[in-house]
């Protein structure tokens, strides 16, 4: 990250500020949600927030949710195939629990069974708004809000009678349609959105997905100060597992896979029931229930290991990781007279029964290293159960102590009990021996803005915290005694307008501590157990650009420079303090144009560009990938009720790995998508 580059940002910021007027510019005013589990003005939150709006979603035409995610400064979305995926937000490119998945403000996933696909288990058809919280929102939201946080905002049901329905297919096997409907009957406001995606015969040998979405929402408006608001969501999803590339397969472009019948399976039901009660112009509360029903089933490539004896034979595994939730948060906003104040206090419990199974299976290969069949075996791997019971309080305070000026302070209390029943003797394989473990957290946040004629600043500390997943605390160990891993986050930015704001700027710059990061000791019998010894460093700045010099062109930039280094740090023996994370590039931005040509009503053409810069490969930093650079082509016409649309993605064809790494075993690369030609329609019932 270049030194000099936030001193620029700041200078700039100072000479604009004697040039602006009055007038606050509208993405100033844009209201949020998830910076205070409340409506707020984005001026008036002290973080990193960014929001894709509805005509965003609506112009994109994104059949995966990194084509949305992307566009955002700060945020790397990695596809792993089929809605698959892993995230980079203030972090690498990354598995690891450091982020956390919302809907409506509510977690889709309990804490400690956190998994790095749980946004497919999003129905995208539903969305009508996204906000993404970049850096600790641990305050509010709990464990895992340690990179981020992403929340989708559903849509609510439409005043009158709409509907719409549409259809869309690529030449890479893609085909999906969708489905929304909704209106207003009395008191009852009622909205269906769903999806249905299939791939079939698609670049990649054995790469077969498809996915049902589907999302009921009634809303009953009791009366002006009183709503009941439910909603059930369901997903069904399978897909292929095709693995990664190894180095000479990735350099000769060959698309095959030696994977035949690896595959993920996950169905996830939610259900949700909340009361919203005006009590006044100044007294809100609210209270929300929700059952979650969740279950991913498995047989994973990355299990798989070559028998050492037997070069026609392979061992591996049939997994089931599952759980229910019983979900209470209860929340009261209080405004007062003095100084602009306002509290905001809440409680939540959760308890997550959870059950995990590994099977022992044993697979047959060919003479070229194909995994071609298996047979299930009487072997038990794993087989456990864990009750989470997870109950917090939070109280979040602000104040206006002069024109302009907010001063804002969260603190969050979190108690986690985890009860771990082990139905195997206890191994370093099978797991640790039956045991009861309690974690407890305060973790605080304070910061302020301060806005002034369309310009604002704002500065923060906050902390982030995730305690031990399931799998690492008693999964293949021998005595858990793991800690919550820690994170200290120091952040300043701000945003401005001019050009009688055609122009909008924001931008932010962080350093974020880690510290209790679990890393991999080798032991002195020769294995290796987890342990809270690690420490990282992750500074950065992210800024974003927006240019509308007319109703009919926009121009945006949106980018990152970052460094992520280990501070102290032994993996598996290997002391890589000083060095650089890997998968964790310096510069990645996304830029876009877009054209609405007023002598083509309802016509839109749009050019983006991503770019993914070098990477570090492995810890030891012994080799690097160069990134990638993708451009993308988007066009759509609207006329009347009808919509057609043409979306070239990867126009260049370039080939590419999604993400490469380095390990022990090799290399690996997951291979990006070739050119496709996504093509669509829609049509929109009910009044306009």
């Amino acid at each position: 990250m270049k030194k000099g580059l936030l001193s620029i940002i700041l200078t700039c910021v100072v000479a604009i500020a004697a040039a602006q007027d009055t007038t606050t510019i509208k993405e100033l005013q844009q209201v949020i949600v998830s910076a205070s589990r409340t409506q707020q003005k984005r001026s008036d939150a002290p973080i990193a927030i960014s929001t894709i709006s509805t005509k965003t979603i609506q112009d994109t035409k994104a059949n995966r949710l990194d084509q949305l995610l992307n566009k955002v400064s700060g945020v790397f979305m990695v596809s792993l195939s089929n809605e698959q995926h892993e995230m980079s937000i203030r972090q690498p490119m990354t598995t690891k629990s450091l982020f956390l998945y919302l809907e409506d403000g509510i977690p889709i996933r309990t804490t400690g069974l956190y998994n790095h696909n749980a946004l497919l288990e999003m129905n995208m058809a539903a969305a009508k708004q996204i906000e993404i919280i970049r850096g600790p929102a641990s305050s509010l939201y709990g464990a895992e809000a340690v990179g981020g946080a992403v929340n989708i905002i559903t849509l609510t049901p439409p005043p009158v009678n709409t509907g719409m329905v549409s259809l869309q297919a690529n030449n890479n096997g893609y085909k999906r349609v969708d489905l929304q409907a909704g209106g207003t009957y009395g008191k009852w406001g009622l909205v269906v959105s769903g999806y249905y995606a299939n791939r079939h015969d698609g670049p990649v040998d054995y790469s077969d997905f498809h996915k049902t979405a589907l999302t009921f929402r009634a809303d009953y408006k009791a009366s002006d100060k009183t709503t009941w608001s439910n909603s059930i969501t369901y997903i069904d999803y399978y897909s292929d597992m095709t693995g990664s590339l190894d180095s000479a397969h990735f350099a000769q472009k060959n698309y095959t896979t030696p994977y035949s019948f690896t595959y993920r399976k996950t169905t996830a039901l939610r259900i949700r029931s909340g009361i919203t009660q005006q009590w006044n112009d100044n007294s809100q509360t609210q209270v929300t229930a929700m059952f979650r029903d969740n279950s991913v089933k498995q047989n994973p490539s990355y299990y798989i290991t070559n028998n050492r004896t037997n070069a026609l034979l392979a061992n591996g595994q049939l997994n089931n990781s599952s759980f229910n939730s019983y979900l209470l948060v209860a929340q009261h906003q209080q405004q007062f007279k003095w100084m602009g104040s306002k509290v905001i206090g809440g409680i939540s419990a959760d308890l997550s029964p959870s059950t995990y199974i590994a099977r022992y299976i044993q697979i047959n290969r060919d003479g070229k290293g194909n995994y071609t069949n298996y047979q299930q075996t009487d072997s038990t791997l794993s087989n456990y159960n864990t009750g989470i019971s997870n109950l917090a309080s939070y109280v979040h305070y602000e104040m206006s102590p002069l024109p302009g000026l907010k001063l804002v302070a969260a603190l969050r209390y979190d108690f986690y009990h985890f009860d771990f029943d082990n139905h195997l003797p206890a191994s370093a394989s099978t797991g640790a021996p039956s045991t009861k473990q309690d974690f407890t957290r305060f973790t605080p946040k304070a910061g302020f803005t301060y806005n002034y004629k369309g310009i604002g600043v704002y500065a923060n500390y906050s902390q982030g915290y995730v305690p031990p997943q399931v799998s690492e605390l008693f999964n293949s160990v021998k005595v858990p005694y793991l800690q919550p891993q820690t994170f200290f986050n120091y952040e300043a930015g701000g945003w401005f307008s001019l050009l009688e704001h055609k122009l909008y700027a924001d931008w932010s710059v962080y350093l974020m501590n880690g510290a209790n990061e679990i890393i991999s000791v080798r032991e002195d019998d020769g294995t290796f157990q987890n342990q809270n010894a690690g420490k990282t460093r992750h500074r950065g700045v992210e800024y974003g650009i927006t240019y509308r010099p007319s109703q009919q062109w926009m121009f945006r930039v949106s980018a990152t420079n970052a460094k992520h280094t280990f501070t102290d740090y032994v993996e598996k023996g290997a002391d890589v303090s000083g060095n650089e994370m890997s998968a964790a590039p310096h510069f990645i931005s996304n830029t876009e144009v877009m054209y609405h040509p007023a002598f083509i009503k309802g016509f839109r053409i749009g050019m983006e560009w991503q770019h993914l810069g070098k990477y570090w490969m492995d810890n030891a930093n012994t080799q690097s990938y160069s990134g990638f650079d993708l451009v993308n082509l988007r066009t759509g016409y609207t006329v009347g009720r009808c919509e057609v649309w043409v979306n070239a993605l990867n126009l260049f064809n370039k080939y590419y790995s999604t993400f490469a790494s380095k390990s022990a075993y090799g290399y690996s690369y997951n291979l990006g998508d070739p050119r496709e030609w996504n093509v669509g329609m829609a049509f929109r019932m009910g009044k306009k």
